[in-house]
C-alpha cells in the first residue's frame, strides 16, 4: 500500500516517469558511445601503435556513464515504486556519480577539442613524413580515403601522394580538425544535456525520499 498521499504522490510518478525516460537516455548514451568507438572512419584514422588515444578517453567515460544510466534508471524505477528511502538514497548517489561523470566527459572534450586535434595532426603529419615506411604511407593513404583530402604539409612525400588528387582537394589538416571537433561536440553536448536532465531527477529523488520519512514518523 501507498505510504505517500497528495502531491507526493503525484512526485511518485513523476519519477518513476523520469526513471523510465533516464534508462532510456542511458541507452541512447550507450549507443552513441559505441558508435562512437566503433565507428569504422574513427577507427581507420585512429590505427597504429603510435595513434593518440585522447579521443577515446571521452568516449570511454561516455560508455562507462551510458551504462550506469541505465542499471541506476532501472533501480530507480523500483525504488519509487516500492518508496524504499534507502533505494531512493542510493539512487541519488548514484545519480551524482554519473553527474560528475557526464560533466567530465562534456568539459573533456570541449576543453581537449584542440589538443586532440592537433594530436591527431601530429600523427598524420608524421606518418607523411615518414616516406621511407610502407605503414606511414598507408597511414596517409587511409586519412585521404576517409577524409576525402591531401596535403596539409610541406613534405615531398605529401607532394607525390597528392599529384592525383584534383586541384582544390581540402587539406587534411583542415579536415582532421573538422571531422574531430564534430564528433566531440556530440560528446560535449550529450555529456552536458544529461546532465541538465540528472538534477532534477536528483530533486524528485530527495523530495520523495523526505516525503516517505516524514510519513513513517507520522506513523
Amino acid at each position: 500500500m501507498s505510504k505517500v498521499q497528495g502531491g507526493m504522490k503525484c512526485v511518485k510518478y513523476l519519477l518513476f516517469v523520469f526513471n523510465f525516460i533516464f534508462w532510456l537516455s542511458g541507452l541512447l548514451v550507450l549507443a552513441v558511445g559505441l558508435w562512437l568507438r566503433f565507428d569504422p572512419n574513427i577507427v581507420d584514422l585512429l590505427t597504429g601503435n603510435d595513434a593518440p588515444n585522447t579521443f577515446f578517453i571521452a568516449v570511454y567515460i561516455l560508455l562507462g556513464a551510458g551504462g550506469l544510466m541505465m542499471l541506476v534508471g532501472f533501480f530507480g524505477c523500483f525504488g519509487a515504486v516500492r518508496e524504499s528511502q534507502c533505494l531512493l538514497t542510493l539512487f541519488f548517489a548514484s545519480l551524482l556519480i554519473i553527474f560528475g561523470a557526464e560533466i567530465t566527459a562534456g568539459v573533456f572534450g570541449f576543453m581537449n577539442k584542440e589538443q586532440i586535434t592537433e594530436e591527431i595532426q601530429k600523427f598524420y603529419s608524421s606518418a607523411v613524413a615518414d616516406d621511407n615506411s610502407l605503414n606511414g604511407t598507408e597511414i596517409a593513404n587511409l586519412y585521404h580515403k576517409v577524409l576525402n583530402c591531401c596535403g596539409g604539409t610541406t613534405s615531398d612525400t605529401s607532394q607525390t601522394l597528392c599529384e592525383a588528387f584534383p586541384e582544390g582537394t581540402p587539406d587534411c589538416l583542415t579536415a582532421i580538425s573538422d571531422f574531430f571537433n564534430e564528433k566531440l561536440y556530440i560528446i560535449g553536448y550529450i555529456g552536458i544535456g544529461i546532465a541538465g536532465v540528472m538534477i532534477l531527477g536528483m530533486i524528485f529523488s530527495m523530495v520523495l525520499c523526505c516525503a516517505i520519512r516524514n510519513t513513517r514518523e507520522v506513523i
